[in-house]
């Protein structure tokens, strides 16, 4: 059998196939970030067929100082849970099961979108987006770190099968792993179990909030491609301490560098932090960035690279993308 067709058990939950839509912003929710009846036209449409074993849905806030851009879903307040269960029903009547990703946007945020000034780990220039942010206190911290659990539970209350905590492309929890903007000195600062230990935090929170047996997976900016940025060294000291708390999938990306390797645009170019971090973890990676091809797919699965593959403008561009590649391996 193709590696890609393999059926893939994570704890309770059962993966028809190696293939997943990983989460792409569509900026479709209702302007207060409500499910709208476009982004339930687009899951349904990208979900057709059950060719896709996992779709994550696109970065939903967890609150409004942590909205990264208009028009993003929100997992914000238990108003938005009835939405999200319709959209849940759908993709899982489709034959896919669906994990949402909940994320705060820190110092990417604008104060134009959020109506409040930006927070971070550290009053410093955020490199994406030029902000610089109010430097949080703990008591603010572990405010945030609430608003995670709660999001999860209003994931798990909506019919979702997994959640998955957004610690990439420059965004909030991202911003606490990289050198570039944590400068603190204190406990959530330092070295990398220092920077990650609001990581440690959330995952707590949100193990507490959905229970033992619904999975939890992390995307993780496994480097930042920049002098005095996170490298691959930092990513599995991060990956180990994650698995240990009891996340069940690590979901690789990109850090400050955003969905990109600067420079490579090779199939699956985050392949070398993917496959850095399954040396050190037994928990299941998904590998995602630059996979076109079904067969570019399979040989990555084949070199061990992942156990799972996101491939997400190829979905975002032809809809029938995942129907075409399972057919051509069948």
């Amino acid at each position: 059998m193709p590696y890609l067709l393999e059926p893939l058990q994570i704890g309770s939950l059962t993966l028809s196939n190696r293939l997943v839509m990983p989460p792409m912003a569509t900026s479709k929710a209702e302007p207060d970030g409500k499910v709208s009846k476009a982004i339930l036209e687009y899951y349904n449409e990208k979900t057709a067929g059950g060719y896709l074993s996992l779709v994550i849905i696109e970065h939903s806030f967890v609150q409004q100082a942590g909205k990264a851009s208009e028009n993003q879903l929100s997992i914000a307040d238990d108003s938005v849970v009835e939405g999200l269960k319709e959209l849940a029903a759908i993709i899982q009547r489709n034959g896919a099961k669906a994990v949402v990703q909940i994320n705060h946007a820190g110092s990417a945020a604008d104060t134009a979108v959020t109506g409040v000034a930006p927070v971070g780990p550290s009053a410093v220039k955020n490199p994406r987006k030029g902000g610089i942010p109010h430097a949080l206190t703990r008591e603010e911290i572990g405010e945030i770190v609430a608003d995670f659990g709660a999001a999860a539970r209003r994931v798990k209350e909506a019919g979702f099968d997994g959640v998955e905590i957004h610690s990439a492309h420059g965004y909030f929890l991202n911003q606490f792993f990289s050198p570039l903007t944590n400068k603190r000195t204190d406990e959530y600062g330092g070295d990398v179990l220092g920077r990650i230990r609001i990581h440690l935090q959330v995952i707590d929170a949100v193990r507490s909030a959905v229970g033992q047996d619904f999975p939890i997976f992390i995307r993780l900016g496994a480097a930042d491609y920049a002098e005095g940025g996170t490298t691959a060294a930092d990513s599995q000291i991060a990956a180990k301490a994650f698995a240990e708390a009891g996340v069940n999938v690590i979901d690789i990306s990109g850090g400050f560098s955003g969905y990109i390797v600067p420079g490579n645009n090779e199939p699956g170019y985050f392949a070398p932090l993917s496959a850095a971090v399954k040396e050190v973890v037994a928990i299941p990676v998904i590998l995602t960035g630059g996979i076109t091809e079904v067969q570019a797919a399979e040989q990555l699965l084949a070199a061990g690279k992942a156990d799972l593959i996101g491939v997400g403008r190829a979905v975002f561009q032809d809809s029938l993308w995942a129907q075409k590649a399972v057919n051509a391996l069948k």
